[in-house]
Order: C-alpha cells, then sequence, then structure tokens
C-alpha cells in the first residue's frame, strides 16, 4: 500500500470505533472515498492534513429517527444543509413518504442528497406530505400499496415500516397498528414504532406485546402518560420484549430538556440500543442547535457511560441499518464517513428531573466527512 495515494488524512486527540475497539489517539486515512487506514500510527501516512489534537474522531454518526424530507412537507428539513453539517451522514426517514409520495420523495430526497438516506415508509399513502395526522383517515392506510412500493424498490432505499401512533386522530389505534402489520408481515421487514402516549388510552404493555424481534420502538424515554418506566423500575414488559429482540431507540425530539423517565431508566440499568434525533423543522435555529452531538450529550448526562453513548450513535444503528462493516465504524474498507467533535464547557440545560434541570457541557462537530470528502 502506497501511503503517498492517500487523499486526506485526519488526526485527533482520540480516535474512538466501538467496532474495532479503538480509543486513543491516532489518525485516519481515506482514499477514494474509503478508510485506507486508522490506528495510533500517523508516521506514515500522507495526503492532505487535518489535526484535532483537542478532538474526538469518531464514524459519521447513524440517524435510527429523523425527518429529511422536502421543506414544505410537514416536518421535512434539509439533509445536506440542517443535518449532515453536524456529523450524521446517514439517517433514517420515519414516514415522511408513503406509496402515493415515493417517488417524489425518492427523486428530491434521496438522489439529490449528499446524506445517505433509508426510508422508514409510512403505511398511510401520503406519509407526512401535508400538515395533518398521517393517519386521520383511515381510508389512507392501504396496506396493498405500502407492500407494492416495497417491493418496487426491490429493497435498496426502504428499509421498513413507520408506525407513529402517537396520534391517530379519532381512529382506534390498534386498527392502525393491525393493517401496519399487517404489510409488515407481507412485506417481510420491521417497524420503526411511535409508542402511543395518551392516558389511558391504549396501555405500554399491550403495544410492547405486540412487537417482533427486529422492530424498533422509539421515543423510549419521553415522559408522558405511557412510559418505559413504572415506580421508578423500568417494566417488566419492556425487558421481555428486549429479551425477545425487540430494540429500543431514543428519538428524542420532542423538547429541549425534557428527557422524561431516561435518569431513572439508565439507573436501572435499561441502556437504549440506539440514539436518535427526531429531528425535523421544529428545531431549526435552536442554540444551541439539537443534533446528534447535543442528544448524545443528554443521555451522558442523565448516566450514560461515554464509550456507550458513541457506540449507540455509529455502531448499533448501522447494524439495524444492516449496514454494518460499510458505515459506524472506522475499520479499514468502510465508507470514509467520519465526524470530529470537542466539549464545549456550557453549560447549557440538558435533562429534566424531579429535583429540577440538570446542565453541563456539551458536545459540538468541528469537523464532517462524508464519503472522503469535507462538508462544508
Amino acid at each position: 500500500m502506497n501511503s503517498q495515494e492517500n487523499d486526506l488524512v485526519i488526526s485527533a486527540g482520540r480516535l474512538f470505533c466501538a467496532d474495532t475497539g479503538l480509543d486513543g489517539p491516532g489518525a485516519v486515512a481515506v482514499r477514494d472515498g474509503l478508510i485506507a487506514k486508522s490506528g495510533p500510527r500517523t508516521a506514515d501516512l500522507a495526503g492532505e492534513a487535518l489535526s484535532f489534537p483537542d478532538g474526538i474522531l469518531l464514524p459519521g454518526f447513524v440517524d435510527l429517527h429523523a425527518h429529511p424530507a422536502p421543506s414544505d412537507w410537514r416536518f421535512g428539513i434539509d439533509p445536506d444543509s440542517e443535518i449532515l453539517p453536524r456529523g450524521t451522514t446517514t439517517m433514517l426517514s420515519q414516514g415522511d413518504a408513503g406509496a402515493a409520495t415515493w417517488d417524489a420523495y425518492r427523486g428530491a430526497i434521496i438522489e439529490r442528497s449528499r446524506a445517505r438516506i433509508r426510508m422508514a415508509l409510512s403505511p398511510a399513502v401520503y406519509g407526512e406530505r401535508y400538515d395533518r395526522g398521517c393517519f386521520d383517515n383511515l381510508d389512507e392506510i392501504d396496506v396493498d400499496a405500502c407492500v407494492e412500493t416495497i417491493e418496487s424498490d426491490g429493497g435498496e432505499h426502504i428499509w421498513g415500516i413507520a408506525a407513529n401512533l402517537a396520534s391517530t386522530g379519532r381512529n382506534d389505534p390498534r386498527e392502525v397498528m393491525r393493517r401496519t402489520m399487517e404489510a409488515a408481515e407481507r412485506s417481510g421487514k420491521p417497524l420503526l414504532y411511535g409508542v402511543r402516549r395518551q392516558p389511558g388510552d391504549w396501555p405500554i404493555d399491550e403495544q410492547l406485546a405486540l412487537l417482533r424481534a427486529g422492530d424498533v420502538f422509539t421515543y423510549c424515554l419521553q415522559g408522558d402518560a405511557e412510559t418505559i418506566v413504572a415506580g421508578g423500575r423500568v417494566r417488566d414488559s419492556v425487558w421481555e420484549a428486549r429479551e425477545r429482540g425487540v430494540l429500543f431507540d431514543v428519538g428524542l425530539g420532542k423538547g429541549t430538556t425534557n428527557m422524561g423517565v431516561s435518569v431513572e431508566a439508565l439507573a436501572d440499568g435499561f441502556l437504549p440500543d440506539t440514539i436518535s434525533t427526531d429531528v425535523y423543522k421544529r428545531h431549526l435555529g435552536w442554540d444551541p442547535p439539537h443534533d446528534m452531538p447535543m442528544t448524545i450529550s443528554k443521555l451522558i448526562r442523565a448516566g450514560m457511560p461515554e464509550t456507550e453513548a458513541f457506540a449507540r450513535a455509529t455502531l448499533h444503528p448501522a447494524r439495524v441499518l444492516g449496514l454494518a462493516g460499510e458505515v459506524g465504524t472506522l475499520a479499514v474498507g468502510a465508507h470514509a464517513d467520519l465526524v470530529v467533535l470537542r466539549w464545549n464547557a456550557g453549560p447549557v440545560p440538558q435533562v429534566d428531573t424531579a429535583d429540577g434541570v440538570l446542565e453541563g457541557p456539551y458536545l459540538e462537530p468541528l469537523l464532517t466527512v462524508r464519503a472522503g470528502v469535507v462538508v462544508e
């Protein structure tokens, strides 16, 4: 291997990769959009050099719950200008498109974006195209159209099916779930499931019982009427769901500091499988920004070990999307999707608890690289 062929070398005071076990000073060499070398030795690397002696270099973040979509859609934000520069190089859309809007979404967002985007398709034919609940009209939940759209994609871009049951209008959430599950079973796809949280409306234990191995339960740490914690302890139904292979995702997009049950759940030994932001147009203009680095900072402040938080924003969601070995890793041959972070002393409000608001320092991005190219 001729080191002179490297296109870019980035060194940092700390490299961290949950996949390869790297955790210490080092550098990553990039060639032809892929990682050519990574590790503590930097003397024999060559190419355009960038150095961040106080930075933390990680694989680019993989956000399992976001809303990259046209700006005139209900939740949509531009992935390349609003998400990618903040360190997230791969993201999953939570139901922004449905069968009737999939072609338009694919052309406007997936095919034109530098960011890597996958879809959890809405069973409602319009997805989140319009400014109303996607499940307000039961007639728009078309199982046949959903399955046909997934089959026509051939598995290239559509990862699974989105079922955000936080709001179903006047419709019975159980019927919405029945139709959604039929589409999932027929297509063989997993669910990105948004928990129904209204008090007394549908017990969380019953919802969890419907989920299968590989399904992802999002909004898992937000504190509403139906939460994963009861009486200060994580519910038995949550542990049982995890035992049979249900995955738990953060989806922390509701408020600036409200993390609901996070402190109690983490203290009880429950760590979410993946960290995601649920970033959408409501978050535009926030200071400090709502992004993956800030969401990770909040989880760390709530009690999650730093290395576990990094793993749950990189390696773990890459595995969920079926992209292990390609993204979420600093392994040689992986896509050169990278982020460099630093700690800002702050402090800023981060976590709501029964005793008040916890404040602390926060992570902020210094550099993002997508496919070996620096993102401006």
